[in-house]
């Protein structure tokens, strides 16, 4: 299996922070505006040209799945893509912002989790925005080694073995986590957790998986608290280790109802 360490286009580790690193936004934009200015960001909401800078120099980390089952995803895809051409913040590749990207692309991709409303938003956007959106989630790596390797960002998590290295195994791991080969109800892959087995020095920051409270696992921490399903943003300041939060506005997304109407279309 090839492998590069520590190269790029994972290598960040010159760059020490401090960081603001925030969880799956899923085109939750109020909110996201909402934890910005909690953090102390300054922010114009303007949902066709949003933008936001640190005062202090403080630079934003996104772990990907940016857009889906939220309500605005074109405004949450403005404001990261504008704050990474500035300087202001790096963003990682999610799941859902692969497929998004395949759809673009022409690949055929399943029309289930949140994408028919990301591209029902989409539809009113011109095709310069499409382009960009399509050049912005192409351009992004899966994971980043920063603060002199002390610090792993990825969007599913990565074991210590793989941080730094671009393989198959690893690209898998960071956008999809690790699975432990059985089936859930709904005939979906039973994920691992692979945190409770984490021994590295690294903290690993992540998302993926929704869960209700944030809680540090062997120097790993999981930023998804499910917003777009009525729970809450989450942020966690590095190097501090702050935790912030604001709720949800809303209940976007039914997840039970969602895993039940895929389920129904993998048997169709």
């Amino acid at each position: 299996m090839s492998e590069i360490h520590l190269a790029t286009p994972h290598d960040h580790s010159d760059e020490c922070g401090p960081f603001d690193i925030i969880g799956d936004v899923h085109g939750c934009f109020d909110e996201l505006v909402a934890l910005l200015l909690d953090l102390g960001y300054e922010v114009d909401s303007n949902e066709a040209m949003p933008r936001a800078s640190h005062p202090a120099g403080r630079r934003l980390l996104f772990l990907g799945d940016l857009v889906d089952r939220g309500p605005k995803c074109p405004a949450v895809l403005r404001l990261a893509m504008d704050m990474v051409r500035r300087g202001e913040a790096l963003c990682i590749m999610g799941n859902h912002d692969n497929k998004l990207l395949r759809k673009l692309s022409g690949r055929q991709v399943q029309i289930a989790w949140g994408l028919a409303e990301t591209l029902e938003q989409l539809e009113s956007e011109s095709d310069e925005f499409k382009l960009e959106v399509k050049d912005f989630i192409s351009g992004l790596a899966t994971h980043y080694v920063l603060d002199n390797g002390a610090l792993v960002i990825a969007h599913a998590g990565l074991r210590q073995e793989l941080q730094g290295r671009t393989s198959k195994e690893a690209w898998a791991f960071c956008l999809f986590g690790e699975v432990t080969g059985e089936k859930d109800d709904f005939g979906y892959p039973v994920r691992k957790d692979w945190a409770r087995e984490y021994a590295g020095p690294a903290l690993v920051a992540y998302g993926h998986t929704p869960v209700e409270d944030l809680c540090w696992v062997n120097n790993t921490i999981n930023l998804d608290t499910g917003c777009v399903y009525g729970g809450r943003l989450s942020a966690l300041r590095y190097p501090e280790r702050e935790l912030v939060q604001v709720e949800a506005r809303s209940t976007y997304c039914d997840r039970i109802g969602e895993r039940e109407a895929a389920a129904r279309m993998r048997s169709d």
